[in-house]
């Protein structure tokens, strides 16, 4: 293949590469035009006579496909690839790759973000004390809320993939109890304080869930009143993994009723919540706008295997395909 005649397109390339990273790289496969974002209507006029194009949220399938005959390669700028109809892009002999590791670290990382900030409240504290509470307080420190330690208490994995088990080496770490619900239960981590478990074990043990599994026709809603019925009433639920993992109103409910302590999420059914969501206006809430994949250094880490995937595939040795 000849790459100086290799027509490449990013349509939706600002989530990705808001200006802080480079596409040079991209750029030495072949003619590389890079959209910030592209509407629906659109993605036909930008995208034709490409053979290979990148999607990060853009929707792809069989009407783009058949506007587009010279469409070969289609790679996902993430690791969900349900942007993409995979079906119809097989039938056609469309290549679909995703990036499969690249956020491990980050997300893992942004759970405990989210599960200290629960325990602790921090950001409010801080406030509080610049607002001068602290200062009027007859007592040399001051808090408002519980402070929770997490030492000796259980945290529930819903997905033992590579950020559940990630998660779950920081846990251990801060001296916790680890209980995984998966569907191949094996390789079981070294350390102590660990075990399997079914979900309804899980969501009545665990003092925090977290959950790390693929939205799909078997988990959409898995967190749903019955789920919540089991929890203890002192649990936290965090969701770093998909929105519709979570029946957004039962969880609301729980919340504002205090049949559950807290939860932390940073993913919603519908991204951007243009419609509103019962959770942003749920009591001991974190909500945070899907960003636990987006530290500089996990961005990075995409973009040279987004590269790399396109360089293979030029090769005619395609990696990280799916489908």
């Amino acid at each position: 293949m000849n790459v100086n005649k290799l027509n490449i397109v990013v349509l939706d390339g600002h989530t990705l590469n808001p200006g802080d990273l480079s596409w040079d790289a991209l750029k030495a496969l072949g003619n590389v035009t890079v959209y910030e974002k592209t509407p629906p209507e659109w993605v036909t006029q930008r995208a034709a006579n490409c053979p290979v194009v990148l999607t990060n949220k853009t929707l792809l399938g069989e009407a783009e496909f058949k506007a587009l005959p010279a469409l070969k390669y289609i790679g996902v700028l993430a690791t969900g690839y349900n942007v993409v109809d995979t079906a119809a892009a097989a039938r056609r002999g469309i290549i679909v790759t995703n990036i499969p590791t690249y956020g491990t670290t980050a997300v893992a990382q942004f759970v405990f973000a989210l599960l200290l900030e629960l325990c602790h409240n921090v950001g409010r504290h801080s406030e509080k004390a610049r607002a001068g509470e602290w200062g009027r307080s007859e007592h040399f420190c001051f808090w408002d809320s519980p402070l929770i330690e997490l030492a000796g208490k259980t945290m529930g994995l819903v997905g033992f993939g590579r950020i559940g088990r990630q998660t779950a080496k920081i846990a251990d770490a801060l001296g916790m109890c680890v209980m995984a619900c998966d569907e191949f239960q094996v390789n079981p981590p070294k350390y102590d304080n660990f075990q399997w478990a079914d979900l309804d074990t899980l969501a009545r043990e665990s003092d925090v869930v977290s959950l790390h599994c693929p939205q799909t026709a078997g988990t959409a809603g898995l967190v749903n009143a019955a789920f919540l019925s089991k929890m203890k009433k002192t649990a936290f639920l965090v969701n770093t993994a998909r929105g519709g993992l979570v029946d957004a109103q039962a969880l609301a409910d729980a919340l504002n009723e205090n049949r559950v302590a807290g939860a932390a999420v940073d993913v919603l059914a519908e991204e951007p919540p243009r419609n509103g969501n019962p959770l942003l206006r749920a009591k001991n809430c974190i909500v945070t706008p899907h960003i636990a994949w987006a530290a500089k250094e996990a961005r990075a880490r995409l973009m040279d295997i987004a590269v790399e995937n396109v360089r293979a595939f030029i090769a005619g040795k395609p990696q990280n395909t799916v489908g």
